[in-house]
């Protein structure tokens, strides 16, 4: 893993400066390199790590990558019977390698071209893929997100997400390279993020934009002081106006970067705005080509397209996974000599790349291509419209239907307001024919919008999406 030897260099440089934060349990530079390297001995060549976040995770995960190991995070909120199916796959991918453990007694890095980490596509009811990653792309990441984001010594990041999910195993790597202080939960709370921002000098937040909302929202509710905090940094979706709006205010002094990428591919795009910096909120732009990426948008046959039209976003950088250990199936992480996409769908115009949306999620309605994130952001833009999700209901005569759920900003609204509201946002082909009101946005455990879990409450005549009037 790249950041070992940086690991070794901070712990006899700042032996006593805190490391990692767990919950409020701490631990320092050279407390974690002795804990890790004491684990060493009864660590294998391939260790799989389904566990909630605790400093018992970060020491097993630091000991798991040392030398030419491998190691292979799990969501521990999976089904036991998925967690068991996927530890079987990798044992029997494990013994097929005949990897030996490399530097056994050593808390170094290994081979850069060796592989690190075998990362999981997300899953709930079939077995994720699993792609696996070498120990110089990660390094190559940490240098771009260090200069992208401008992470110092003297940060504090505090991710407050499950560290099974890869924007905050990320975050801890990335903090553990550069010299930082990195902090989580044990579980994600609130008022905990609110104690630890308070009482940590917690300079800059990683997580997704559900989570900033309910930070900001219920931090100036509760007047908690939020104006150390210098950087904001979000993916996973794209920022809407009432996260912003409230971020600003409750952390009026942070610079907010939104950035897109894929598991498969590290970073793609990013973009800074500055504290009191306006952000387009209802628009689909994400920023420009992360340092150290090329950026093309391709057609299925890797034609390049022209400036404006859509297609496959494909990169070509020193980030890029090496594939699929098992589950692939042509699509999912496709080459177009030498150049990668995963199928998300975009544009680019004047240089910012612009999001539609993965291909899988496209909706077909009448024979139209219809992207439910360019239907959202449209949604979200509207006033008295908190947050929005779309999706493609089955429908006899246009194939599928557009469909969205509407989380209201203020007491209610209507249709009819939700309808004028669009004009001039969304053509009236790309339009909901059905609307219901949300008492909360159908995401997963990681924070991240469901569409699915929206069309099965509305199959369900779950309370949660009732008809809008």
């Amino acid at each position: 893993m790249p950041f070992l030897d940086k690991l070794q260099r901070w712990a006899d440089d700042r032996p006593d400066d805190t490391a990692v934060v767990v919950g409020g349990k701490r631990l320092n530079w050279a407390d974690l390199r002795d804990a890790a390297t004491l684990r060493l001995g009864e660590t294998a060549a391939t260790t799989i790590l389904a566990e909630p976040n605790s400093l018992d995770f970060v020491v097993a995960y630091t000991a798991a990558v040392a030398g030419e190991r491998r190691c292979a995070v799990l969501d521990p909120l999976w089904p036991h019977a998925m967690i068991d199916e996927v530890t079987g796959r990798m044992r029997q991918a494990g013994s097929a390698t005949g990897r030996e453990r490399g530097n056994a007694d050593e808390l170094s890095d290994g081979d850069p071209d060796s592989t690190f980490l075998i990362g999981m596509t997300s899953g709930t009811t079939s077995v994720p893929k699993a792609f696996t990653r070498s120990r110089r792309s990660w390094q190559v990441s940490f240098d771009a997100s260090i200069e992208f984001f401008g992470l110092t010594r003297e940060d504090r990041t505090l991710a407050p997400g499950p560290l099974a999910a890869s924007l905050n195993l990320y975050a801890l790597s990335e903090c553990l390279y550069a010299g930082a202080a990195f902090h989580t939960l044990e579980t994600f709370d609130v008022g905990d993020v609110h104690a630890a921002i308070a009482y940590d000098g917690v300079t800059r937040l990683v997580l997704v934009p559900t989570m900033l909302r309910l930070l900001s929202e219920r931090g100036l509710t509760g007047g908690v002081d939020a104006s150390g905090v210098r950087s904001i940094i979000c993916a996973g979706s794209k920022l809407d106006a009432r996260t912003l709006e409230a971020a600003r205010r409750w952390a009026p002094n942070a610079a907010i970067f939104e950035y897109y990428g894929a598991s498969e591919l590290s970073f793609v795009s990013g973009t800074r705005l500055a504290a009191g910096e306006p952000l387009d909120a209802g628009g689909t732009g994400i920023g420009q080509p992360f340092p150290g990426v090329e950026l093309k948008i391709m057609d299925d046959d890797g034609a390049e397209r022209p400036e404006g039209a859509d297609g496959n976003i494909c990169v070509r950088s020193g980030m890029v996974s090496n594939g699929y250990l098992w589950g692939d199936d042509g699509q999912a992480l496709r080459c177009f000599d030498g150049w990668y996409t995963v199928g998300d769908q975009g544009y680019v115009d004047s240089g910012v790349l612009h999001i539609l949306g993965r291909r899988s999620d496209m909706i077909i309605t009448s024979g139209r291509n219809v992207y439910p994130h360019e239907v959202e952001l449209a949604l979200a833009s509207v006033p008295g419209v908190s947050a929005a999700v779309a999706a493609g209901m089955l429908d006899e005569v246009r194939g599928q239907k557009v469909v969205a759920g509407i989380v209201p900003a203020y007491g209610s609204v209507t249709a009819t307001q939700v309808k004028t509201g669009l004009d001039g946002l969304l053509a009236r082909d790309k339009r909901p024919l059905r609307y219901f009101t949300l008492s909360e946005l159908p995401v997963t455990d990681r924070g991240k919008v469901s569409r699915q879990m929206l069309l099965d409450w509305i199959e369900n005549n779950d309370p949660r999406a009732k008809p809008l009037a």
